[in-house]
């Protein structure tokens, strides 16, 4: 099983014929993700080839998705340009839009978030600046590394790419049935809490492990979710226990004010909750492997 992403996901790349976007695909291609087509109007009819892989470049995501069936779409777009092309997957209705761009303004995240909702919610939203999403030897898009796990029982969610990488390394042995990246800007899509209602709802993981960092209170919010919601074991790092208070730490949304927003604050609300907090990455995946071994 899985959350948002399977073998069957057939998957477009906005972005597809810039250096990124065809770095990528060629590395989502390797890890057996369908990659079905590409989106770039000006490029619309030709096909790039992947190591012997034809990929159609399509004129819009609307086209993309009559040709060829798509259910996802992954963004690489440069920021200034992203906020149409993620406005454009919601007018198509694609049903989950991974947004890896970082460095997009505030306030155009502000807008295609509220234009899905407007529009019904129909689009998942992942990111932006985020590494994206991968149900091990099923698919994976974005930018998460595709060799280091495996398929397995875990859940994990996380503001962090790097401790993304990290937590999957670590418990490389047990394996994930999806990890997803969620991204650290002040506004984001896909939160902590609906990561965690979907592995709630999964019948093949059996624990949770989410990371979160300083700023904002969405780890303070999504311990209260915990505490009423789910039943399977969750375990728990927070980034930033020595940042210092004002200034801003890697992620744009990183950034402690007064008491709120600390890391300390954070992992006193999830072990309230009932979470087994680590005080590092490596700590927190021997609480995940002593929990499925006990």
């Amino acid at each position: 099983m899985a959350i948002w992403l399977n073998k069957d996901s057939k998957v477009i790349v906005q972005g597809m014929t810039g250096a990124t976007g065809m770095k990528h695909t060629k590395l989502m291609l390797g890890d057996g993700t369908n990659v079905v087509g590409g989106v770039n109007p000006r490029k619309a009819g030709q096909t790039v080839d992947f190591d012997g892989t034809e990929v159609p470049v399509f004129g819009t995501v609307k086209e993309a998705i009559e040709k060829t069936g798509a259910n996802v779409s992954v963004i690489f777009v440069p920021e200034k340009f992203t906020k149409d092309a993620v406005v454009e997957a919601i007018d198509a209705e694609i049903p989950l839009a991974v947004v890896i761009t970082e460095g997009i303004a505030v306030h155009d995240t502000a807008a295609f978030w509220a234009y899905a909702g407007k529009k019904g919610n129909k689009t998942r939203i992942i990111g932006p600046n985020c590494p994206g999403i991968i149900t091990p030897g099923q698919s994976n898009v974005g930018i998460i590394p595709g060799d280091i796990t495996k398929p397995g029982r875990i859940g994990l969610v996380s503001k962090s790419g790097t401790l993304t990488y990290q937590m999957m390394y670590e418990l490389r042995d047990i394996g994930f049935s999806t990890a997803v990246g969620i991204g650290g800007d002040p506004i984001i899509g896909t939160t902590h809490i609906d990561a965690l209602a979907a592995f709630e709802a999964d019948p093949e993981t059996d624990l949770i492990v989410m990371i979160g960092e300083i700023g904002g209170d969405a780890e303070e919010r999504a311990a209260a979710f915990i505490k009423e919601n789910v039943t399977k074991p969750v375990v728990g790092y927070v980034a930033g226990f020595t940042a210092p208070e004002g200034k801003t730490m890697g992620h744009a949304g990183a950034i402690v004010s007064g008491s709120s927003g600390t890391a300390q604050a954070k992992k006193e609300a999830l072990e309230a909750a009932g979470v087994k907090v680590g005080k590092t990455p490596t700590e927190t995946a021997k609480l995940a492997r002593a929990i499925l071994a006990g």
